[in-house]
């Protein structure tokens, strides 16, 4: 598929976001990225999601909550767009700036990159744990990311000719998105960050949802990296120190 910088499809997987989806559409109107397509796939919403998202120009696609993977929504949505250059964005997301679209597709330009992910920061709604993971892991100056690969699908930008070679895994019980860059690395491609393609990621999740979160999380990591020491210990300890840590600022913050 040939590329052309000045278009690209936008895929957004939700469930439940009637919150927070309306920005991030409105955000992606105002893009200097004018030829787009925005397609959306819907694991089962209760909520008015779809009828918030059906008032912007998008392609909604369904599925079951019960067969629902993180990898299989991406999958199906890959399958559906028309563009060689596809940005993934969460549903609860927004961008910072209008060129947040062109920032992602420019580095594409080189044809030896086969992923680009930007810049997240949160908002007054963030945990302190997780506004210190995104200040670590999404810092104020470019890099490629060879040796690290904290690419992440809340914002990121992939080529669908690589992706129609190398689909996702649709077993993983999360990062299906460092799953494939690992695979893609290995192929020879670059994975890029940039810095000033950047969004504001809003997480409202209760701490049974981050403990399960995180539970997913360490058991795709085990089955992506074999090799690494990461236990049931160091989940524990990860989710009650990050727990602590993020109940100390909320009082001290007061």
């Amino acid at each position: 598929m040939q590329l052309n910088k000045n278009s690209c499809s936008v895929l957004i997987r939700c469930f439940n976001e009637e919150k927070f989806i309306g920005k991030l559409l409105t955000g992606i109107m105002k893009q200097t990225i004018k030829d787009l397509e925005i397609i959306i796939v819907d694991s089962g919403s209760t909520d008015a999601t779809l009828s918030v998202a059906s008032q912007f120009p998008v392609k909604i696609l369904s599925i079951q909550s019960e067969g629902f993977s993180f990898g299989r929504a991406l999958n199906i949505g890959c399958r559906a767009v028309s563009n060689e250059i596809i940005v993934f964005a969460s549903a609860h997301v927004y961008p910072i700036y209008n060129d947040w679209l062109e920032l992602m597709i420019n580095p594409f330009q080189k044809n030896e990159v086969g992923l680009v992910y930007g810049k997240q920061r949160g908002n007054n709604l963030t945990k302190y744990s997780e506004l210190q993971v995104f200040k670590k892991w999404f810092p104020n100056s470019n890099q490629s990311s060879e040796n690290n690969l904290f690419c992440n699908n809340a914002n990121a930008a992939i080529r669908k000719s690589i992706w129609d070679k190398i689909n996702y895994d649709e077993e993983l019980t999360g990062l299906e998105d460092l799953d494939w860059a690992k695979k893609i690395s290995k192929k020879g491609y670059k994975i890029i960050y940039a810095k000033d393609a950047g969004i504001i990621h809003v997480h409202e999740e209760t701490y049974s949802q981050i403990r399960n979160r995180y539970k997913r999380e360490a058991i795709a990591f085990k089955f992506i990296y074999p090799s690494e020491s990461f236990s049931f210990i160091s989940f524990i300890w990860m989710f009650f120190s990050n727990t602590i840590s993020d109940y100390y600022h909320s009082i001290h913050d007061e």
